[in-house]
């Protein structure tokens, strides 16, 4: 019996005592939904298998001590099937040991499932715009955009385990200051010039200069003959703006697009597939720029002062006013970003009933604003837009911080970081901790085969599995005859409770946008299954000179060989183990190895 199923009997026992007049003051609407009713695994199993804090919930509400109406449900409980005893505990506990029977029938549940235990469809119905990484196409993706392409791909597929329809998106700032600042920085180091004081730095500029020249020279353009003073037009003769040259203008448009390359292929490399690249200066090009603010003064909150055109935001929760037009009729970057909300809540395909942006340590300073601009469309805050914010990433070797890139400068790129230590470790460090929370990257742990990497102490646990079934295959051992009620050794049942919470972990981790919960239970399961590996056996092992392994060794050597039905139960329990590992990695974009 799973703890969902507990939940279920718990609120509906609740439902029957008031229907049969025992509950007090308790009344069917005053009891809560089901997922309210939480079962926990004891921290002391003397406890029991499952315990639940109901009666303490309830009790106010009846009007009755806890104890009097846990003993209630206790007394009900006791009765259901699977259920072998129910005690009640401190102030109204409800301790609840199951049969060994019912504790196993996880097992067969995992495997009749395969891939898709624990999936489910709560969130189905909705549609998740899931914006993330979006670094500027002026250089590499540095390391905190690393980060969210591990969160932000890891958040994508457990919110679609839980029937999420996600749509993955990458938004190319390709307009305004940023992109001139590259080009500025292109042409001069094509010239050999140093690099302009508000410009980029890094070999890859070099790189990217050369190969702009190089592609130009092989269209028959000689881009650095090409003016360099300001005014001029672009390639659809639309006159440049100030400070803008025809030349900066060539490397801008051959530039851009060899960023946009790079990039698509460092997120491939890293396992990332974006559903759409959305290109910021298509809202000017569309228009949709305009209308945003149309719509916006359709709505009044729009208003002139000082020759600017005012987003009134302090109507819809800012602190102050947002400059939308500036008063040399230059749009403020804000502009766009109300623009893009509404393309997505308004597009063609796939409309956004969520719009969830994950945004950097330094735009704190955005939320205010970005959320008066959704309540200023008519949507809810926080509902139909939600913005989580990342903290930054140290990377560490030898104890000091890795802080230069040869080719990017005085930053850690995602090439860096994966030449380093692979896609999988890179991907699992970064996902595993609370984007919330700052985080350390240990190069020389993560490069480690040991049991203090957290990514090779999981994937261990599923190649280990994989192992015992050649084993047990090579011994003739197959699921024919199994009793997973033998499964009833304190080590099987710990084996069997951490593969019983998976899926009520799996909802919780997509309802709190918490990617990183994966990871913890991943780590929590493979350090039960290992402690039950050295202590319980599927297939008896013969050792020669048992003390030269040590104290697994002579763990193996002490313990019984397990008769038939054991031993097969033992190698489902072990499958049971694989798959969900196996999945749980999945959900991370981290592979399950069979070898190590």
């Amino acid at each position: 019996m799973s703890p969902e199923a507990l939940s279920e009997l718990i609120f509906n026992i609740a439902n029957t005592l008031v229907s049969e007049g025992k509950a007090g003051t308790l009344t069917a609407d005053l009891i809560p939904p089901q997922a309210k009713f939480a079962v926990m695994r004891p921290k002391d199993r003397a406890h029991g298998d499952w315990a639940s804090n109901a009666a303490m919930q309830l009790a106010k509400k009846a009007g009755m001590k806890p104890r009097d109406l846990a003993e209630l449900f206790a007394a009900e409980l006791t009765n259901a099937d699977g259920i072998k005893s129910v005690e009640v505990a401190g102030p109204g506990f409800i301790n609840i040991t199951l049969d060994s029977a019912s504790a196993a029938a996880v097992v067969d549940t995992v495997l009749e499932a395969g891939s898709d235990y624990g999936k489910n469809d709560h969130l189905g119905g909705e549609t998740l715009n899931l914006e993330f990484v979006s670094a500027n196409p002026t250089g590499p993706i540095h390391i905190g955009g690393t980060r969210w392409a591990a969160v932000g791909d890891s958040m994508a597929r457990v919110l679609e385990a839980n029937g999420a329809k996600v749509v993955r998106e990458y938004y190319f700032n390709d307009h305004g200051e940023q992109i001139n600042r590259f080009a500025k920085s292109l042409v001069a180091a094509a010239h050999g010039e140093e690099t302009p004081i508000d410009g980029y730095k890094g070999a890859y500029i070099d790189e990217i200069a050369k190969r702009v020249i190089d592609e130009a020279n092989a269209d028959g353009v000689d881009v650095l003959s090409l003016p360099r003073v300001d005014g001029g037009a672009d390639q659809d003769g639309n006159p440049l703006g100030e400070g803008d040259s025809e030349q900066r203008e060539e490397f801008r448009k051959r530039a851009v697009p060899m960023m946009f390359d790079e990039i698509q292929r460092s997120m491939k490399n890293f396992r990332v597939n974006f559903d759409v690249w959305f290109h910021e200066n298509s809202l000017y090009s569309d228009g949709e720029v305009d209308q945003a603010i149309a719509d916006l003064r359709a709505r009044g909150d729009i208003y002139e002062k000082d020759g600017a055109t005012w987003f009134e935001s302090t109507k819809h929760g800012d602190d102050k006013d947002r400059v939308i037009i500036k008063s040399d009729g230059n749009y403020a970057y804000f502009a766009a970003d109300i623009a893009y909300y509404r393309n997505k809540r308004h597009r063609e395909t796939n409309p956004a009933d969520v719009a969830i942006y994950m945004l950097g340590a330094d735009h704190h300073g955005y939320i205010g604003r970005m959320m008066a601009m959704c309540e200023a469309f008519g949507d809810k805050p926080g509902e139909n837009m939600q913005i989580l914010i990342g903290q930054l990433v140290n990377v560490m070797k030898d104890g000091k911080a890795v802080r230069m890139s040869k080719r990017a400068g005085n930053v850690v790129t995602i090439d860096d970081l994966t030449d380093a230590i692979g896609v999988d470790a890179s991907r699992y460090s970064l996902a595993r901790t609370d984007y919330n929370s700052p985080v350390d990257i240990d190069l020389n742990l993560l490069s480690s085969h040991s049991n203090e990497n957290p990514v090779y102490y999981v994937q261990y646990a599923h190649a280990r599995s994989c192992n015992v079934d050649r084993n047990a295959a090579a011994a003739g051992i197959t699921y024919e005859g199994a009793d997973v009620s033998l499964l009833d050794t304190t080590a099987d049942g710990e084996v069997l409770a951490a593969l019983a919470q998976w899926p009520a972990l799996l909802r919780e981790a997509g309802d709190l946008r918490a990617p990183h919960r994966v990871a913890h239970y991943l780590e929590d399961l493979a350090a039960t299954y290992h402690k039950w590996y050295n202590v319980e056996r599927v297939v008896p092992m013969e050792l020669t000179d048992p003390e030269a392994r040590g104290e697994e060794a002579e763990a193996i050597r002490i313990a019984k060989a397990p008769e038939p039905a054991r031993a097969a139960a033992r190698l489902k329990l072990n499958d049971a183990v694989q798959t969900v590992i196996a999945e749980g990695l999945d959900l991370l974009g981290v592979a399950a190895p069979d070898k190590m």
